[in-house]
């Protein structure tokens, strides 16, 4: 994936940056600084007009309780959710046992709190989650875990926006999550979105039992903390990339 952005840069006339970071590597690289246009990352824009689609017509969830359906459903609602996305090869063995363990804990610790886990299909993750959790969870020892199938985008979208905050080791979420004002629990030891954290709307953790639980206890139980996470400006755009992108192509060629 690099080696190719490596190559298109050298043949490209014209640079679209997402941020102003991603700006300064390029003119690192030996990019001309007039040949760069920050626009923000189209996956905001995207978001956006998924998000417009969900509010007017609210999917259903598959796997959820219907109880819980209905209180996603009513934008009204305060329901408490921590929703969870987890992938990472670096991850997988001890850190997804380390992050089950978590979720458990955190899971006892505030019963009040649905913790929604549409769970990846690869089989080194499933097999954890579906040892510690799943067993669990069905005997009713932790009803507020719901482990569900993986789900399309726009109920994906529904569920960020209706969480309160997010547990994650995606890299796309560090992007979207921020645009709804929902702080981000990053469970890894690295992120390559290090405006995130530098905005304050991601915290990274890593994949450590201890770490995690501690994250989303503070961001729980300390309304001032999770406030400002909550409030900090998403460094990643405000929906207007495309607009600035067609903009520039015009200018670029020419084009009324």
């Amino acid at each position: 994936e690099e080696l190719n952005r490596v190559l298109t840069t050298r043949m490209a006339g014209l640079h679209f940056a997402p941020t102003q970071n991603n700006r300064k590597n390029l003119i690192k690289e030996g990019i001309l600084s007039k040949d760069i246009v920050v626009t923000g990352n189209t996956v905001i824009d995207a978001l956006f007009i998924a998000l417009a689609k969900v509010k007017k017509k609210p999917p259903r969830i598959p796997g959820l309780p219907s109880a819980l359906q209905s209180e996603i459903s009513n934008l009204k609602s305060e329901i408490k959710m921590v929703l969870i996305t987890g992938h990472r090869r670096e991850n997988l063995g001890e850190g997804f046992e380390n992050i089950c363990h978590a979720i458990a804990q955190l899971a006892r610790q505030f019963p009040e709190t649905h913790f929604v886990y549409p769970v990846h299909l690869n089989p080194r993750v499933r097999e954890p989650v579906m040892r510690i959790l799943g067993a669990a969870s069905s005997r009713a020892v932790l009803p507020n875990v719901h482990l569900i199938e993986p789900l399309d985008y726009l109920s994906f979208v529904a569920l960020m926006n209706r969480a309160t905050l997010i547990l994650t080791d995606s890299g796309g979420v560090q992007e979207e999550a921020p645009s709804l004002g929902k702080p981000v629990i990053v469970m890894r030891d690295t992120t390559e979105r290090p405006e995130a954290v530098k905005a304050g709307t991601v915290k990274v953790v890593g994949a450590d039992t201890r770490n995690i639980v501690k994250g989303v206890s503070q961001l729980l139980t300390r309304p001032a903390l999770f406030k400002t996470m909550s409030a900090s400006h998403n460094p990643y755009g405000d929906g207007h990339a495309t607009e600035r992108i067609v903009s520039a192509c015009r200018a670029f060629l020419n084009l009324p």
